[in-house]
This record gives C-alpha cells, structure tokens and sequence, in this order.
C-alpha cells in the first residue's frame, strides 16, 4: 500500500465536497425535528432532487436551473409530507417511510431517459492568487459555490434559532405545540414552513450529488445519503455547528476509504466501503446509550401530531 500517493490537501478538499449533500439535507431536517415533526422522507426527497436537478439543468443547459427545480422538487414531494401529517393527521414515521420508496420509484421512472447523459458542469469560484496558496489554496479556494453555500447556511439556521424572535416561536412549537397554540401562534403553517424548507434542502442535496459529485444519472444514486442526513441529526444533538462536523466527519471517512482502495490498501474493497455507515452506527450507539445528551435535547413534541381542536 502505498500512502505517499494520498495528497492531505486534496484529501481535505476532497472531504468539504463529499460533506455537502448531507450537510444540506440533515440541517433542513434539523429544522423541521426542531418545529416538532419528525420526517423519514429524506432520501425520497433527496433522490428526487437529484433526478429534477439533472433533468431540468440538462434540458436548460443551466445548473443554476437545476439546483433551482432540484429545490422544488424535494419541497414539492415534501408538501405531501405535510397534507398528509398535518391536515389528515397521519402518523409520521409511517408516511415518511412511505414518502422515501414513493421518490425512489417516481425518480426511477423520471430518470429513465437521462441515464448516461452528463449535465453542464457546474463552475468554481475565481479566488485568483488566493487559489494559488499552497495547501490552503487547495483547501479552500477551489470549490463550487454550493460548498460555501452549505456552510452559510448551517450558519444562518443556527443564527435564525439562536438569535431571532422566528427561530424562539419554531423552538417553542417543537416543545409545546399547544402551549404554543394558546399564545396565537399558528401551529400548522408553522410547521408547514419548516417542512417545506427540509424538503428544499434535502432535494439541494441530492442535486448535489448527479450535478457535481456523480454527474450523471442511475438508480439509487444518492445511497443511502438521506438516511445518514438522519442520522447526523440525532449524533449533532439537534445543533446545527455539530451537522457541520458530523457531515465532515462522514465525509471524511468516505473520501478516505476511497483514497486507501486507490492506494492498494489490503482490507477487503466491501469493508472499506461500507466503513462510513458502520462508524456512523458505531457513533449513535455510543451516544445513544444510557440517555445521553442527544436524547435529552430531541425537542418534546417531536413525532407527536397537532390538532387544533384538542
């Protein structure tokens, strides 16, 4: 095995790319476990990014386009999410099971025709001579704009419910819809704009990934991505600076392995791929057990349904 052929630099660079589309989707379920809803649906709205994404910036010629429809897409699968849990009341995990193998059907049938067709690349950034830098130049002046964008936004989210009076009212439906519903807020819409914003990150996410990572289309592209977005959620303890490092943490082990098998390392090429999901179970398990402080920050009504009524 030979490790001099890993550049850090490169590595690290490498890490920051393959963290954005589950940075993005695990910061829009962020913000809706933190209005008290509790959406499974994340690869189905992922995968349909990604299929919306590369359909519409291939036929456009744009991949400003694409990411733009790549949004819609996931909030408009996401707003099935939400007829069917807010207004019909129907239980949460059940319908955004059924939301994930909805969208890896519908994106199945959708991409049929745009497997193998690459989409317009996606420019970077002119930094100019900060480019040149050694090893920070690599780092970070070389990227896409969607790799600063995702930091911005993990930034704004934890701004927005830290800092300002929308971020408290969306803290408090989370924790107390009712008592939240007695003070005039309105419950419902509330949570609609939380699932909505979820939906648009997570389809962001996916187009992410058949616009710039994997450019191009096959089924299942996004594996398993949404579920490690939920994942990354839990291990964050709902924080959105832990998304940050729990996404370059997974993405991290991932580029990695991909280096070793590039370097001829001898551990069989199975274990290596599917290290970063046993290591992001191994990490759940560790902080999941005994009630740690992730289970103590879950917001208090996450998962429960709300009816004005009651």
């Amino acid at each position: 095995m030979d490790l001099s052929a890993i550049n850090p630099a490169v590595l690290i660079a490498s890490l920051m790319v393959a963290a954005v589309p589950i940075m993005l989707a695990a910061t829009g379920e962020l913000v809706v476990e933190k209005a008290g809803v509790l959406n499974l649906g994340v690869e189905g709205m992922m995968i349909m990014g990604a299929v919306c994404g590369l359909a519409i910036a291939v036929e456009a010629e744009s991949p400003v386009l694409g990411f733009v429809a790549a949004a819609a897409g996931g909030a408009a699968l996401s707003l099935i999410f939400a007829f069917l849990t807010q207004v019909l009341l129907a239980n949460q995990v059940a319908t955004g099971l059924a939301l994930t193998l909805f969208g890896l059907g519908l994106s199945s049938l959708i991409g049929q025709g745009y497997v193998g067709i690459k989409p317009p690349p996606t420019p970077r950034l002119d930094f100019g001579p900060l480019a040149d830098i050694p090893v920070l130049g690599t780092i970070l002046f070389r990227h896409d704009p969607v790799v600063y964008l995702s930091v911005l936004i993990v930034a704004a989210v934890w701004a927005l419910l830290r800092f300002t009076r929308a971020g408290l009212i969306l803290r408090a439906v989370g924790e107390n819809h009712d008592a939240a519903h007695a003070l005039g807020y309105k419950v419902q819409r509330i949570r609609l704009a939380a699932i909505l914003f979820g939906g648009a990150m997570a389809g962001l996410g996916g187009a992410y990934i058949s616009l710039v990572r994997v450019p191009q289309w096959t089924d299942g592209i996004t594996a398993g991505a949404g579920w490690i977005a939920l994942a990354i959620v839990v291990f964050a303890g709902w924080k959105p600076w832990r998304i940050l490092l729990g996404a370059y943490l997974f993405g991290g082990i991932t580029v990695l392995q991909l280096n070793l098998q590039a370097a001829g390392a001898r551990i069989p090429v199975e274990y290596l791929s599917m290290s970063p999901y046993l290591i992001t179970i191994l990490v759940l398990v560790i902080m999941s057990a005994g009630r740690g402080r992730a289970a103590l920050n879950a917001p208090a009504a996450l998962g429960r349904n709300f009816h004005a009524s009651r």
